[in-house]
């Protein structure tokens, strides 16, 4: 067991060793999970042989009696503990998810028992605030000087307001310019600990957003185009959601081919070449976009003309795009180098 681990144990022990009875140590350790699985109010009672109420009542009186007795110096080790958390929590911005913190004091993914120690030391310390999770927050672990549950939660709020009167995704400077903190790390843990906000590229939203926190493969392809800003092969696409920070990422070339096809908004344009239809590019062969481009324009183009429009709506060559203009049936050479529709037979 590592320096860290020992500290963290050493203050456990110490405070179940101020409990007296075993039935009231037994609750404490299987209410946080301090062993293992965290058990419910129900799981206990039905084991010792009491109420729902019950648990809940001596819990509730354990936690004061323990509270009291770390203020009062009753638990010697919780001194290093406290120190060690508080510490790490200054690094991360004052207040952090608990399973963050646990990793970074631990050195790799702590086991939900250890996230249950860290929980419970908050919990009774007065140097420490410890966040419930519930369908708003995660769970979470803030030094008590920068506030308490409702501080803390409040704080979170004001965040989530923020970027929804935003409507798109910000970043941590564009936030730290609109609201009062310190420094911008602070927001980053504050947002951190909402469940209604994600994150993805230096960038923050609502987790609904699929800029910031795609679901699917077709959300995924999205974002790489959006931050790639130009047009890609969609081998290159799933090469870069190999490489990205999304949360699953294992996925074939044909499986993002699949999706290419069949989502609207994204656009063939060339050999295995995709953009965002939002960028202004057509569906179609290039003989389509000749046509929609002579149509829209009216009166005979120019070759070169021609050939720069249909660039910008397709990535081709530009001898693509002189092998389409000889087609008869659809275009006609008007005077040098000048084309327009070819005239429809309507007889037929």
């Amino acid at each position: 067991m590592d320096q860290h681990a020992s500290t963290i144990e050493n203050a456990i022990k110490g405070s179940l060793n101020i409990i007296e009875q075993d039935r009231e140590r037994e609750i404490i350790s299987r209410r946080f999970g301090l062993s293992g699985q965290k058990e419910t109010l129900e799981q206990i009672g039905e084991l010792l042989n009491i109420t729902r109420e019950r648990v809940r009542q001596l819990e509730k009186a354990i936690l004061v009696r323990l509270r009291i007795g770390a203020e009062e110096g009753q638990i010697p080790e919780l001194a290093a503990a406290e120190k060690l958390i508080i510490r790490n929590l200054t690094e991360l911005g004052r207040v952090a998810r608990t399973i963050d913190i646990a990793d970074r004091i631990y050195g790799r993914t702590a086991t939900p028992a250890e996230r249950a120690k860290l929980t419970f030391i908050s919990s009774i310390s007065s140097n420490l605030t410890a966040i419930d999770e519930n369908d708003l927050y995660y769970a979470a672990i803030g030094i008590a000087e920068y506030g308490d549950t409702k501080t803390i939660h409040t704080r979170v709020d004001e965040i989530v307001t923020v970027i929804k009167k935003q409507k798109e995704p910000m970043t941590i400077d564009q936030l730290d310019a609109v609201l009062n903190y310190e420094h911008p790390d602070h927001i980053k843990a504050i947002a951190s600990i909402s469940k209604l906000l994600a994150s993805l590229n230096g960038l923050w939203g609502l987790a609904k957003w699929p800029t910031v926190n795609p679901r699917n493969i077709r959300d995924k392809i999205f974002v790489v185009l959006e931050s790639k800003k130009e047009p890609m092969h969609f081998s290159d696409i799933a090469d870069a959601i190999s490489k990205s920070e999304f949360r699953r990422k294992n996925v074939t070339i044909q499986a993002i081919h699949n999706e290419l096809i069949k989502d609207p908004r994204f656009v063939l344009i060339g050999r295995g070449i995709y953009a965002l239809n939002s960028w202004g590019y057509a569906k179609g062969t290039v003989s389509d976009i000749i046509t929609s481009i002579l149509q829209e324009a009216s009166e005979p183009l120019t070759r070169e003309e021609i050939v720069k429009r249909v660039l910008r709506a397709r990535k081709v060559k530009e001898t693509t795009v002189l092998l389409n203009l000889q087609n008869k049936q659809l275009f006609t050479k008007v005077d040098k180098d000048t084309y327009t529709l070819a005239p429809q037979d309507n007889s037929k």
